[in-house]
């Protein structure tokens, strides 16, 4: 067995931040840049967000960039900060159980000590096949790597609305036996739906925010331990790309800037 003590150690101290008393909060990165200012913010850990990594690579999120550029950018972000890292590895960049524990290999390789993986509109039976394969991968390596193990069933509205609760907790419940450490249920925001999917679920509940969302301690308190910003903060940013590039080119102004990092003090962030 190979073994990476450091990093091992890095993740259980990643999995016991996950608490409702008081919610891992994620704002989440897609570059080295976005991860030090995320890190200097006291966070205590850096996120990825598969969307925005993929846009700023070139590529279509939903499992269209290679996993050599996905794993370089990982190393870069691991290498840049000393919190913990989680990456966003979307669906497991591999076609097969077997993929999917190479592709973990890759990301433990990298220096992550958590992934997102998630389900989409793949057979519930084979998404714990490839959980199963992500979590041996990780054992082999000698790190409790966090699974957070993505349920699409709100996201993408699969299914009948009113068994979507209870197809919910099934995945849920097949994903953690196959060896997930916490379930992310993004699409979700009515309070009640909320909680009864932290008190049916065994294992840390993740929550998607972004705006109209309840306030993070709201949700502490209907049982999530973990929420995230994903692909939100990625889309804010190139919002302002595109109110600067039509404003410059429509009115010769320049207002949509104004609120922009000093260049200094993000040339700082990046000297080592």
């Amino acid at each position: 067995m190979s073994t990476h003590v450091g990093l091992a150690a890095k993740a259980a101290a990643f999995t016991a931040l996950h608490t409702p008393t008081a919610p891992l909060a994620l704002a989440n990165a897609w570059d080295v840049a976005g991860a030090r200012i995320v890190e200097a913010t006291g966070a205590p850990a850096v996120a990825t967000t598969s969307a925005g990594v993929a846009w700023s690579l070139g590529s279509p999120d939903g499992d269209a960039l290679a996993r050599d550029r996905a794993l370089d950018l990982i190393a870069r972000v691991t290498a840049a900060v000393s919190v913990p890292v989680t990456a966003d590895i979307e669906g497991g960049f591999g076609a097969d159980p077997d993929a999917v524990g190479e592709t973990v290999t890759g990301v433990i390789a990298a220096g992550a000590v958590g992934i997102n993986i998630e389900d989409g509109t793949r057979d519930p039976v084979d998404q714990t096949e490839r959980l199963a394969a992500a979590r041996a991968a990780a054992d082999a390596a000698g790190v409790p790597l966090y699974i957070n193990a993505r349920v699409d069933t709100y996201l993408k509205g699969l299914g009948e609305p009113e068994a979507r609760l209870d197809e919910t907790l099934a995945r849920a419940a097949a994903y953690v036996r196959a060896g997930a450490t916490g379930v992310f249920v993004p699409g979700v925001l009515d309070p009640a739906v909320v909680a009864e999917l932290a008190k049916g679920i065994d294992a840390p509940l993740n929550i998607l925010l972004g705006p109209g969302a309840p306030a993070v301690t709201a949700l502490g308190a209907l049982g999530v331990s973990r929420v995230s910003l994903g692909s939100w903060v990625a889309e804010a940013a190139y919002a302002v790309v595109r109110r600067a590039a039509e404003e410059l080119i429509a009115d010769g102004t320049y207002g949509a800037l104004a609120h922009s990092l000093p260049y200094g003090e993000l040339n700082n962030l990046l000297k080592d």
